[in-house]
């Protein structure tokens, strides 16, 4: 391989490993962390003669990524490097002192897929936090963000509705890579942790994932694909609701469906509003596990087309319209893991989006009162950015 981008892990490796020289290291990974030539970032740092890794850090998913959605991990051995692995998505999400007393420094390489969701994003804020409260260096070894550093959409999100999938007010698609947001949280929300990000080299922001040329790694267990991951920052938000966001099937975030809806009264309704850069299919699917596991359910396909001009959120907004509009008595926003909230407010970070759905409020209109708040984000994230 001939990659037109090299990861920071490589550019730490083969230029600026004295960085780590002489410090005690504790790795935030998974199995996303790898080189360019897919060496696992754990293999390539427990080996070299200048880094002495003393500890692993494990996110949502596992170390392993074997782990599917919001299961809890427990922290053990690891057998192939002998290392202590502390889980970060079981008892706690944030390092405790005692997880910290044998490192000097924080190595976080984590590859994420640009939307606010993805929980990898808290798991880097809180080791950060961390960091910060017991005086440890803090490196981000960046990647690329695979949906392009260039769109962003969505709302900001609610300081009331903060949560592990919805971190810092940051749009739902972002537009930045970890390490750009590593320096936006250390400055823009006072953590003050002693902060390194190495590059990237050769990414630009306007870069689909497929033309850096690297392999595709998948994310977590239900992000197969760069298509996935194209549609994930809108359809995500059917994790809020009593329908089948897809997994259970091949097609992840790209099928949604239930047994009480009919794909294809619902693929002619959504034809009519002329979405750019998607076309949807009517179909039928059976889910294998999650929501309507073992039930036939009906639903659509999202085709995108022109992911340039595809607009993830607002493709998923008009897809709750017109199934509310189609079957109103049969969908349920459901209370999340926190009793007093909807999910689905979670996931959006506010609940203005789903009162106004109920209201009938149309997703074009929703969409037209995010442009303010987003025009302050892309101006207050300039300083913050790495990449041309």
């Amino acid at each position: 391989m001939k990659p037109k981008v090299r990861f920071g892990i490589d550019v730490l490796l083969k230029e600026k490993i004295d960085l780590l020289e002489g410090k005690r290291i504790g790795l935030v990974t998974n199995h996303t962390g790898v080189t360019s030539a897919l060496e696992w970032t754990v293999d390539a740092l427990h080996r070299h003669p200048k880094v002495r890794l003393v500890c692993l850090y494990g996110p949502e998913h596992g170390i392993r990524g074997d782990v599917q959605d919001a299961l809890k991990i427990d922290s053990f051995m690891d057998s192939r490097t002998g290392l202590q692995v502390h889980s970060l998505y079981g008892e706690h999400t944030k390092p405790t002192p005692n997880m910290m007393k044998e490192i000097d420094a924080f190595v976080f390489d984590i590859q994420e897929v640009g939307a606010r969701y993805y929980t990898y994003i808290a798991t880097m804020n809180r080791c950060m936090e961390a960091a910060s409260e017991q005086d440890k260096e803090f490196f981000v070894l960046d990647r690329p963000n695979p949906i392009t550093g260039t769109a962003v959409e969505g709302n900001i999100l609610e300081e009331r509705y903060r949560s592990f999938v919805g971190e810092r007010p940051i749009p739902i698609r972002h537009g930045m890579t970890m390490g750009e947001l590593a320096r936006m949280f250390n400055e823009e929300y006072d953590i003050g942790c002693k902060l390194t990000v190495i590059k990237a080299e050769g990414w630009k922001r306007e870069m689909w994932y497929d033309e850096t040329g690297l392999p595709w790694v998948m994310p977590s267990p239900n992000l197969p694909t760069l298509e996935t991951a194209v549609v994930y920052p809108g359809t995500c938000l059917f994790e809020g609701v009593n329908i089948s966001e897809g997994r259970g099937t091949t097609r992840p975030f790209e099928m949604i469906g239930a047994p009480w809806i009919d794909g294809f009264k619902l693929t002619d309704k959504l034809k009519e509003e002329g979405l750019p850069g998607v076309v949807f299919r009517g179909l039928h699917f059976i889910p294998t596990v999650g929501k309507f596991a073992g039930e036939v359910c009906g639903g659509v396909q999202l085709h995108v087309c022109d992911r340039r001009r595809f607009k993830p959120v607002l493709t998923a907004l008009t897809m709750f319209r017109k199934i509310m509009d189609l079957f109103p008595s049969s969908i349920e926003f459901r209370k999340g893991w926190r009793d007093e909230d909807y999910s689905f407010d979670l996931l959006a970070g506010t609940d203005s989006i789903r009162r106004g759905l109920i209201e009938g409020k149309e997703p074009r209109d929703i969409e037209a009162g995010w442009d303010k708040e987003l025009r302050s984000f892309l101006k207050s994230r300039r300083k913050y950015l790495l990449y041309p």
